[in-house]
């Protein structure tokens, strides 16, 4: 069996960023694009805790899909398995300068959120408890400042 794409980068010099994941053809003419935005660095920092995680990614889709210029162009935000990042999938043929911006827009949202968590609810999600307002606020922050505010070339393009 061939390895996935995602299983191919070298998650042993994958810096934090926001990187092409992958790129598909849909209908033969419309390209999504999958971005990894990688918060932590694999196998190097303690990963994202479920509550935040889970967190960011119901502030994360709320944001993105209530946006007047994203919300058509998203088609999904969600958490990795291995809790060192969060997946972001846009319709166009993007690259990470691309989408900076919105998702710069997108983490000081979430750093700045205050109130109650979209979705929050027993009706709402099937795990409604787990979730975690202020850790998620610490770690969008930090990756904001540490990364998205001042990143460079080695955080968009994945190690060989």
């Amino acid at each position: 069996m061939k390895k996935i794409a995602s299983f191919t980068v070298n998650h042993i010099d994958l810096l934090r960023g926001v990187y092409v994941s992958r790129k598909d053809v849909v209908a033969n003419e419309h390209i999504l694009t999958t971005f990894d935005i990688r918060m932590k660095r694999p196998n190097l920092e303690p990963v994202i805790n479920n509550g935040e995680l889970h967190t960011i990614e119901h502030l994360a889709a709320t944001f993105l899909r209530n946006h007047e210029v994203w919300d058509e162009k998203t088609v999904y935000f969600g958490p990795m398995g291995c809790r060192t990042g969060v997946y972001v999938i846009f319709k166009g043929d993007l690259n990470p300068l691309d989408v900076l911006p919105i998702i710069t827009e997108m983490f000081q949202f979430i750093a700045d959120f205050e109130g109650d968590i979209p979705g929050a609810t027993a009706r709402d999600c099937g795990n409604y408890l787990d979730m975690n307002l202020p850790m998620a606020k610490f770690e969008a922050k930090k990756f904001l400042e540490e990364v998205l505010t001042n990143i460079k070339e080695e955080n968009m393009i994945y190690p060989k």
